[in-house]
């Protein structure tokens, strides 16, 4: 179906479906850790998924089309997009209306500030094309929306060139004020293309400096036997293809695959290649949630109930010290992501997301399970969590589970800017609030 054909389909879709229901995408993959209410009006966007084009630079592209097949379409060109994040199934529409992050965001920043133009099919049944310069405000402030102003039908978004491989050189330190000080200064010197860091330990932490080479003396694979987070403490350097840094989280959803127990040497040989990716990991996951068989059975065998800790935080560099002080004496969770940030352009204001453009903030990524006390509250970590990044000048991803209360909500989140928009682009509230979406899980 041609894209001017697929948008007038979708707009009659959504005029067909009852006023007071709440409405939702029908996508076949999720990144999604919040709970939400069954929806019972789906709209089908199967048509959105593709790449339009790819030019020196640029791309266009349909808003439901995944990452992978985002970098396998810009690759052969030897281009990328400015940031890709770390798992394939990511949407580019999701990347943008949520917040996607990766190494190369100290320099590009976030996947919206990369965006050049787009159409968005708002609440109110317009399909809206927005730039900086048209319909500037839902431009501005559809980050961050996570689809209760609209949805992204297409982007034209800036690509950057690449080079073969990326070269890996892995520092340990001893304290995260050590890799706080390494970090500052690779990212601010400009001195790598890509950084991220791995906390294993308060005393082991490890800063990952990539830099593009059109070389590499040997080649490392983390789509099979090799898990690339163990690697990092086994190695100083390492070389990867272009494609397989970008996927390099992929295989094993960082390290949230042990939970399977395919780190398992004598299991993983099982397993074929095709199936050690990330969307595979979450419909297990989807899976558990809906029959709760591992639930079952650790509740017949006595042991303590866990909370899911899910989250990605974003702290000031200069505070992320006391944030992992506050982590490791009360949320006993290892590993831990750390991957610096900082706003593009210092002229752009993202309303509903705003960051101080002068700030190198670091993106602080932890996801699993937490033993709960007896009779304790089955949310106290996740509350404790938000307390104290909130109490750092801090924010967090709504990708997860979010416990504010309304009014506190919407001074972080920008309530009056948000109210103006919800009344531009979806006066009858067709479309979920915000909040309502991803604290209440409507």
């Amino acid at each position: 179906m041609e894209y001017a054909a697929a948008v007038e389909d979708l707009r009659r879709q959504l005029a067909g479906l009852p006023a007071d229901a709440p409405v939702r995408l029908g996508k076949k993959t999720s990144n999604l850790f919040r709970p939400r209410a069954a929806a019972t009006h789906r709209l089908d966007v199967s048509a959105f998924s593709g790449v339009l084009s790819v030019e020196d630079g640029f791309a266009e592209v349909l808003g439901m089309t995944t990452y992978e097949d985002l970098v396998d379409a810009t690759l052969p060109s030897g281009q990328m997009p400015l940031v890709v994040p770390q798992l394939k199934t990511i949407t580019l529409g999701g990347a943008v209306t949520g917040l996607g992050i990766e190494s190369s965001s100290f320099r590009n920043g976030v996947p919206h500030e990369s965006v050049v133009e787009m159409d968005v099919l708002t609440g109110s049944g317009e399909v809206v094309t927005c730039s900086r310069e048209q319909s500037a405000d839902l431009f501005y402030g559809f980050a961050n929306s996570y689809g209760t102003l609209g949805y992204a039908l297409r982007l034209r978004i800036e690509l950057e060139r690449t080079r073969p491989y990326v070269h890996l050189t892995h520092v340990r330190c001893g304290s995260v004020a050590e890799a706080v000080s390494v970090m500052s200064e690779h990212c601010r010197q400009r001195t790598a293309d890509f950084c991220d860091g791995t906390w294993f330990s308060p005393d082991e932490v490890y800063v990952t400096l990539g830099r593009w080479s059109d070389r590499a003396p040997l080649l490392s694979d983390y789509t099979g036997m090799g898990i690339y987070y163990r690697s990092i403490q086994q190695r100083t350097e390492d070389w990867l293809t272009v494609r397989d840094y970008l996927w390099r989280w992929d295989t094993d959803w960082f390290w949230c695959s042990r939970a399977f127990g395919v780190q398992n040497p004598a299991v993983r040989r099982w397993v074929p290649r095709k199936y050690l990716r990330s969307d595979v990991w979450w419909k297990l996951v989807a899976f558990e949630r809906k029959h709760q068989w591992k639930t079952r059975w650790d509740r017949r065998k006595g042991r303590p109930e866990r909370e899911d800790v899910v989250q990605d935080v974003e702290v000031p560099i200069d505070r992320l010290v006391e944030f992992m002080d506050f982590f490791a004496r009360e949320i006993p969770i290892e590993p831990v992501w750390f991957c610096p940030l900082q706003q593009r352009s210092p002229d752009d204001v993202w309303e509903l997301y705003r960051f101080d453009p002068s700030v190198l903030y670091v993106n602080v990524g932890f996801w699993s399970t937490v033993d709960l006390e007896p009779g304790e509250d089955p949310t106290s970590h996740n509350r404790r969590i938000e307390q104290v990044v909130d109490d750092l000048g801090g924010r967090k991803s709504l990708y997860s589970t979010a416990f504010y209360d309304r009014e506190h909500f919407w001074e972080l989140y920008n309530g009056p800017v948000y109210d103006l928009l919800k009344k531009q682009w979806d006066p009858d509230g067709r479309l979920l609030d915000l909040y309502e979406k991803t604290v209440k899980g409507r």
